[in-house]
């Protein structure tokens, strides 16, 4: 069997994912590969594959049964090889998952040093600001009054914080923890059960059987001792608001949070609730806003911050003092006034003596007996200073023996004499009575002998009764630590508590018990161990035990080791433990080729790769991972730009250091040949310059030769080309003949070409004159009398043309161009005037008479309409006639409207010729 697991990790060895399978001890097999999952070629596999050399495969197992009688043997090892190999391939399937499933746990449910920090720092600020929302919504954002509830948040995301002082062991997210409600702080609930059994039982373990369990004893908080009622021993995980029950794992609230706002009662309680989200520590002053007044009562209310309710005026307090004559003068406060500051001339009680006192006390007590006789009138009062009078005498009366067994009547001046029986009373011993007779003063020591048993029971002696018996045993009982022997001689029982130190080591590992010597777990280690950064500015206090597993906190002063480069001071960066990170600074170093300054990073501890240090052996042996060294390599070339010029001079462009030489830019020469018109043509490239060429512009030998012919633009209206190849300076003049048309376009003209092309206006229009009569015609319709010429014609005909007055009866010859210009126009006279107006006279009586003439002619269209029409309506017309009689306007219309046309217009002829 370990034969062919061998032959099937020599051939599977190099399969995906690298899985390999190894016979091992105690588990069968050991697989290493990327993932717990079935792999192709991997151990156990059922999909196709080559099969390794010397396994025998289901099919060739069933033709080699065909072909031998122990074909069935072969079938059924080879099928119980692979069931074997399948189960245990399941087997440490399901391994692997467990393994990555509790991996996945632990990760999660780690608490805040567990997690990376920059993650760490960016969910903490998302939570804190989760937990304080409703407070701040509701409170318009001031914090000032949760930084003690803020700390206690804070700690519950600081690294090492939340620490089990029970156990000595971080607090995880997802473990089940409770909260003491003095100290609020946060133990495991396995570890504060475990205490509080150990405690009861300690308390009660002195006690008989038959007291146990009858009365409640308390157990005490392993931090602040605050006592707890045996009923208070946790026996559920709640959140710590006391709402939900096994608060579920959420990363986004605070751990062991529910999330739900927190409504315990503030304390000392004002009948608000807390607004914070459910949180650790105590619950911050009450917010609430509450209109009160202060204490004297004599300021209005004003509204203010519950928590601080009570507040002072700052006014005088005005309120009577006990001395009944001045009032408190202190500003206003809260309780009673204080006593009468204030001092005055005072007698004792007695009435002796006065005495400058406090107002605020005004009975006192002088030091003199009172001395006032007694109504007896023998004695003296020998009380101090007291108030009333001073009583009887105390001789006076009956008085008793100093046995206290005879009573005399006897005056205050003599003494009462002894009675002469026996004193009988009780010793100090308290068994024997004294047998002298009856005497004065204290009963002397009693000096019977006795015999006395010990302190401890065991031992009888006989000696005086006043000495006490203490004998030499000594008390072999365990004390109450249950460790060491009481060795108290003569020990009555009752053992004192052990008195020597505890000892026992913590579980901090650092310190060992203070306490005096105790059953049960000593109480954790109360001290606190600072971890420091590196440089020892930056601390976090971390209870005793913890600084192992604690990482040290971030520190936000600067690195101050030494620079490990040639540079003499290092980059700014924050205090870390390990080495300093690479320097970046620019290298500045002297280079040897320029004498420049290396501007690259410093590179004096530069990480470079090493390959090829080792040779695999075989395919089957794994990479190593590669080796980084610190080495220092050697400057880069210098990269500082240099103005340098091309070839051809055409421009200055920086180059590196490195490469500054000759260089060509690529750019046309562009150098003016010889002919002065063209332009070297080659790539930028190198100049010879000579005496005949000096300037960037003009060309060299190097440059082209040119050969094209003369490309000069030729004088406007010149439509000839240069007869010269190209040259420099002016073109020669040309002297062929042009062809052109007069101004008015009727006569051809032949001109030299130079002739018109170096004329001006004056002598272009002369040139293009054909000398003949201008054949245009003016507006006026005549023909232009000017020689040929350019533009249009000038307006300055003289024809003679005839001019009539408006009624064509007046006939004048004037020049064409005054009648053009309206200078000159003919009015009509006098006698137009009157012909005119008779001829209007006519045509108004001719349109008149037509008028006339064609209302008779529709009145007789009528009249002949109404004959054909009057047999059928004749009686209806006779009914509905109706005599309507004419004005005179409608009977004589026709005969006033001549006559008032006449008026009219001689009224106005009248006034025209008295106006001339």
């Amino acid at each position: 069997m370990e034969a062919s697991w061998r032959q099937v990790a020599g051939g599977r060895g190099r399969a995906r994912g690298r899985a390999t399978a190894a016979p091992s001890s105690g588990n069968g097999i050991h697989l290493r590969g990327a993932g717990g999952g079935r792999e192709k070629g991997s151990v156990g596999a059922a999909g196709p594959g080559p099969s390794p050399r010397g396994a025998a495969t289901p099919a060739a197992a069933g033709s080699s049964a065909r072909r031998s009688p122990a074909g069935s043997e072969a079938l059924q090892t080879s099928v119980a090889c692979e069931l074997m190999s399948q189960r245990k391939f399941e087997e440490i399937k399901k391994a692997n998952q467990a393994a990555a499933k509790k991996l996945v746990e632990e990760h999660f449910s780690s608490s805040s040093e567990e997690e990376g920090d920059e993650d760490f720092e960016g969910k903490r600020g998302k939570i804190v600001a989760n937990t304080f929302t409703s407070y701040t919504t509701q409170t318009d954002g001031d914090m000032r009054e949760l930084e003690r509830t803020r700390q206690y948040v804070h700690e519950a995301f600081q690294a090492g914080a939340m620490t089990c002082l029970i156990c000595i062991a971080s607090v995880k997210r997802n473990q089940a923890v409770w909260s003491c409600s003095g100290c609020f702080c946060i133990f495991h609930m396995p570890c504060i059960q475990k205490w509080a059994k150990d405690s009861q039982f300690l308390v009660s373990s002195p006690l008989t059987d038959d007291d146990f369990g009858k009365r409640d004893y308390p157990w005490p908080c392993p931090k602040c001792r605050f006592e707890y009622k045996r009923s208070d021993t946790p026996s559920r995980y709640y959140c710590y608001c006391g709402k939900v029950e096994d608060p579920p794992l959420d990363p986004w609230l605070v751990p062991h949070s529910c999330g739900q706002v927190c409504e315990r009662e503030f304390k000392p309680p004002c009948g608000h609730k807390c607004l914070l989200l459910c949180h650790p520590g105590p619950c911050p002053p009450c917010p609430k806003m509450v209109t009160t007044t202060c204490y004297c009562k004599k300021a209005k209310p004003i509204p203010r911050r519950c928590s601080t309710k009570e507040w002072s005026c700052q006014l005088p307090c005005g309120r009577k003092l006990l001395c009944g004559q001045h009032k408190c003068e202190n500003p206003c406060h809260a309780g009673n006034c204080l006593p009468c500051p204030r001092v005055s001339r005072q007698k004792c009680v007695c009435g002796k003596q006065v005495a400058e006192r406090s107002c605020a006390s005004p009975l006192w007590h002088c030091d003199q007996v009172c001395g006032k006789t007694l109504p007896c009138g023998n004695h003296t009062c020998e009380q101090v200073c007291h108030v009333g009078a001073c009583g009887e005498c105390p001789r006076s009366g009956k008085r008793f023996c100093p046995c206290q067994k005879s009573k005399f009547s006897l005056p205050c001046t003599e003494d009462v004499p002894t009675c002469g029986d026996s004193c009988d009373k009780v010793l100090e011993c308290g068994i024997h009575r004294c047998s002298q007779r009856c005497h004065r003063g204290p009963c002397e020591t009693c000096r019977q002998e006795v015999e006395k048993h010990c302190r401890c029971g065991k031992h009888t002696k006989r000696m005086p009764c006043h000495k006490p018996y203490l004998c030499e045993t000594k008390c072999v009982k365990m004390r109450d630590c249950q460790k060491h022997q009481c060795r108290r001689k003569c020990c009555p029982g009752n053992c004192p508590p052990c008195d020597q130190n505890c000892g026992r080591t913590l579980g901090c590992r650092n310190h060992k018990c203070p306490s005096v010597c105790h059953r049960g777990s000593c109480y954790p280690c109360p001290e606190t161990v600072d971890v420091k950064c590196n440089c020892g500015n930056t601390k976090v206090t971390v209870p005793c035990g913890r600084e192992r597993t604690t990482r040290p906190p971030k520190c936000k002063e600067q690195c101050s080791r030494p620079p490990t480069c040639h540079h003499t001071s290092q980059e700014k960066h924050r205090c870390h433990f390990g080495s300093c990170p690479p320097c970046h600074q620019p290298c500045q170093k002297v280079l040897e080729e320029c004498g420049h300054l290396c501007p690259a990073p410093c590179h004096d501890q530069a990480l470079i790769k090493q390959t090829g240090r080792h040779q695999p052996t075989g395919p089957w042996e794994q990479p190593l991972e590669p080796e980084f060294i610190q080495t220092a390599l050697p400057c880069p070339p210098c990269q500082v730009p240099i103005l340098t010029e091309c070839l051809g001079k055409h421009e200055v462009s920086p180059l590196p250091c490195h490469a500054v030489g000759p260089y060509s830019c690529k750019r046309v020469c562009g150098r003016t040949l010889g002919c002065q018109n063209h332009t070297c043509m080659k790539e930028c490239h190198r100049v010879t310059e000579i005496d005949s060429c000096v300037g960037k512009n003009k060309a060299g030998p190097e440059c082209l030769q040119c050969e094209e012919g003369c490309s000069k633009s030729r004088p406007l209206g010149c439509p000839h080309p240069c007869v010269l190849p190209c040259h420099p300076g002016e073109c020669p003049p040309c002297v062929q003949m042009l062809r052109i048309k007069c101004h008015c376009k009727i006569t051809s003209l032949y001109v030299e070409c130079r002739k018109i092309t170096t004329a001006d206006v004056n002598e272009k229009n002369l040139l293009s004159c054909c000398k003949n009569q201008c054949p245009k015609e003016l507006p006026c319709g005549h023909r232009c009398k000017e020689m040929c010429h350019p533009g249009e014609c000038p307006f300055n005909c003289n024809q003679k043309v005839k001019l009539r007055c408006p009624c064509k009866r007046i006939k004048k010859e004037l020049q064409c161009n005054k009648v053009r210009e309206n200078q000159i126009s003919i009015e009509c006279d006098t006698t137009c005037k009157e012909m005119r107006r008779k001829a209007s006279e006519i045509k108004e009586a001719e349109a008149k008479a037509a008028l006339e003439e064609e209302k008779r002619r529709q009145q007789a269209e009528l009249e002949a309409f109404e004959n054909r029409l009057k047999g059928r309506r004749k009686k209806n017309r006779k009914k509905d006639e109706v005599a309507v009689e004419l004005t005179l306007w409608q009977k004589y219309r026709y005969y006033l409207l001549p006559a008032c046309t006449l008026v009219v217009l001689v009224f106005a002829w009248y006034i025209v010729h008295d106006v001339a």
